[in-house]
C-alpha cells in the first residue's frame, strides 16, 4: 500500500469514530466536551509514563483515558454543585488540568520524551512507518491502524447496541428516567467512549484535529437532515471526505495535513450552511422571498 493510503486512511478511521459520537454531542449541546478531554489528559499522559517508565501504547491509554472520565465527572459534579452552565464549566476544568499537565511536563521534561505540541498536532505523518513485527499479514498494516480501527468497531458495536439508550437520552431524558433508563448511565458511556477515541485519536492525527473531528462533521450534517440514522451516515461521510481532500489539499500546498483537514471541514460546514435544503442560508432566503 502506499504511504499516501496509509495517511487518508488513519485519518479516516478516525473521522469516523469522531463523527459518531459527535452528533450525539452535538445534540445533547456538549460538543465541547472533546476539546476539554483531549487537552484534559495531558496530566494522565504524564504520570503514566512516570509510573511505567516507558512510552509504550498501553499504559498511556489507560493514564489518558482514566484522566479523561475524571474530566467529564468533574465537568458534570462542578456544573450541578456549583450551578454553573456547562460550558463554564468544561473550560474550567479542561484549562486547569491541561495547564497542570503543562507544569508537569516542564518539569520532568528530563527524564521523559514528550512533547506537548505532538499531543496538539499529532505525528500523522509517521504512521506508515510505524509497522509491527510479527512476521504475520499483520505486519502489512501499521500498528495505530490497527488499534484505530479497533476503537472504530468498538464504537459501531457501542452504538448498536445501546442506540435505543443513546436515543431516548439525547432527545428526552425526562422520559428515559420516567420509563427506568438511567440518563446518568447512558451519559457516562456516551463520555467514556469520547474519552476512549479522544485518547487513541490524539496521538496520531493531534488535539486539535479530533476537536475538528468530534464536531464539524456532525454539525454539518445536523443541517442536511432531521434523522439521527442519516444523521450519522452524513457526519462519517463528511469526515472521511475531508480526510481524502485534506490530505490532497496538504500536498498541493505543501502544508500541514492536519490543518489542512481541518480546513477542508471548515470548508465543507460552509458548503451545507449555505445550500442546505431546509437549514441553508440560500434556501431559506430564497423560500422568504416566494413568500
Amino acid at each position: 500500500m502506499s504511504y499516501s493510503f496509509w495517511i487518508i486512511l488513519t485519518g479516516a478511521l478516525v473521522a469516523s469514530s469522531c463523527a459518531l459520537l459527535g452528533c450525539f454531542l452535538v445534540l445533547r449541546k456538549m460538543s465541547m466536551i472533546g476539546d476539554a478531554i483531549s487537552h484534559a489528559v495531558l496530566p494522565g499522559i504524564v504520570i503514566a509514563f512516570l509510573i511505567s517508565g516507558s512510552r509504550s501504547s498501553l499504559p498511556m491509554l489507560i493514564g489518558a483515558a482514566l484522566v479523561g472520565v475524571f474530566t467529564t465527572f468533574l465537568i458534570e459534579f462542578i456544573s450541578k454543585k456549583a450551578k454553573m452552565q456547562n460550558d463554564a464549566a468544561i473550560g474550567l476544568v479542561f484549562t486547569f488540568l491541561f495547564a497542570v499537565g503543562i507544569i508537569m511536563l516542564t518539569l520532568f521534561a528530563d527524564k521523559m520524551d514528550l512533547d506537548a505540541d505532538c499531543v496538539l498536532h499529532g505525528e500523522i505523518l509517521f504512521i506508515p512507518l510505524d509497522i509491527l513485527t510479527t512476521g504475520t499479514f499483520v505486519d502489512i498494516v501499521p500498528r495505530k491502524i490497527w488499534i484505530l480501527f479497533i476503537v472504530f468497531i468498538i464504537v459501531i458495536i457501542a452504538l448498536r447496541i445501546g442506540y435505543k439508550g443513546f436515543l431516548i437520552t439525547t432527545f428526552d431524558p425526562s422520559y428515559a428516567v420516567s420509563v427506568g433508563i438511567s440518563a446518568v448511565l447512558w451519559h457516562y458511556v456516551l463520555m467514556t467512549l469520547v474519552s476512549l477515541v479522544t485518547v487513541v485519536s490524539f496521538e496520531s492525527v493531534g488535539a486539535i484535529l479530533v476537536v475538528a473531528f468530534l464536531v464539524v462533521p456532525a454539525a454539518s450534517a445536523y443541517l442536511l437532515t432531521d434523522n439521527l440514522v442519516r444523521m450519522l451516515l452524513i457526519a462519517v461521510g463528511v469526515g472521511v471526505l475531508s480526510s481524502i481532500l485534506g490530505y490532497f489539499l496538504a500536498k498541493w500546498l505543501d502544508s500541514s495535513i492536519p490543518g489542512s483537514m481541518t480546513a477542508t471541514l471548515g470548508i465543507l460546514f460552509l458548503i451545507s450552511f449555505l445550500l442546505a435544503p431546509k437549514y441553508g442560508l440560500l434556501p431559506r432566503k430564497l423560500l422568504r422571498k416566494k413568500a
